[in-house]
């Protein structure tokens, strides 16, 4: 299986647990309540509300704040958020995925204009850049769950498609449908998942020198600070690596 060891870039800035870890809560809590708005509250009944409970779970989100979005959502004064993707190129042709959920498609609007009116960089045609990644489940796991072998071993008969190693976790990559099928083996052979998520992860990097990426920060740093906006995704290979 052969490896992309660029975790460092696709993720931006990992080292911001606080802020990704409230954008992570972010984006279960509108899945949760668009799930329910469109399917429902029974999660035997509704896949996409089951989908976001078990990431919710996975997150380590409290009990009592999964329960009360589902109750949040089936009221009628409620907003329902929508899914959107912008693409964007950075300074060097970088490309620049964010994605989004909104409701209010015109402030996410005028505020990645403001974005790119301060940090500079282009919104791109639907396409121009996401043809350059690929979406894929991502599951990270400590080193000390599992021997490397039997973690590779195991994650492949389960249908992963990519195992890396990379400091103190494992990396399996999988297709999209089979993310939770995959962390569902991991679950039942005992060995706890850091994280299970979809992930853009770039077919191609480009090679940044300082100032170029450091401009780049900048503006990548401007839109993750966005309250609609929930990743962001670049296919920078930074000078010092």
């Amino acid at each position: 299986m052969a490896g992309h060891s660029k975790w460092a870039n696709i993720r931006v800035r990992k080292g911001k647990a606080d802020l990704i870890k409230g954008k992570i809560f972010s984006r279960i809590t509108k899945e949760i309540i668009t799930s329910v708005k469109h399917g429902g509250s029974d999660p035997k009944a509704n896949t996409r509300l089951r989908l976001a409970i078990q990431k919710a779970k996975l997150a380590n989100m409290p009990s009592d704040n999964i329960e009360r979005n589902i109750k949040k959502a089936s009221n009628t004064d409620q907003a329902d958020f929508t899914e959107m993707t912008y693409e964007l190129y950075g300074y060097g042709g970088v490309g620049l995925i964010a994605e989004v959920m909104t409701d209010n498609k015109n402030r996410i609007a005028t505020d990645m204009r403001i974005a790119t009116n301060k940090r500079g960089g282009t919104i791109a045609s639907p396409g121009a850049v996401a043809f350059n990644f690929d979406k894929k489940g991502v599951i990270q796991i400590l080193k000390q769950q599992s021997a490397e072998d039997d973690l590779f071993l195991a994650a492949t008969d389960a249908g992963a498609e990519d195992f890396d190693v990379e400091d103190e976790l494992y990396v399996i990559t999988t297709p999209p449908e089979l993310l939770f099928q995959v962390k569902d083996k991991m679950d039942a052979l005992g060995i706890k998942c850091e994280s299970a998520e979809l992930e853009m992860i770039p077919k191609t990097y480009v090679e940044c020198d300082e100032e170029t990426a450091k401009n780049n920060t900048a503006l990548i740093d401007w839109i993750e600070a966005l309250d609609d906006v929930d990743a962001i995704y670049h296919n920078m290979k930074m000078a010092e690596e």
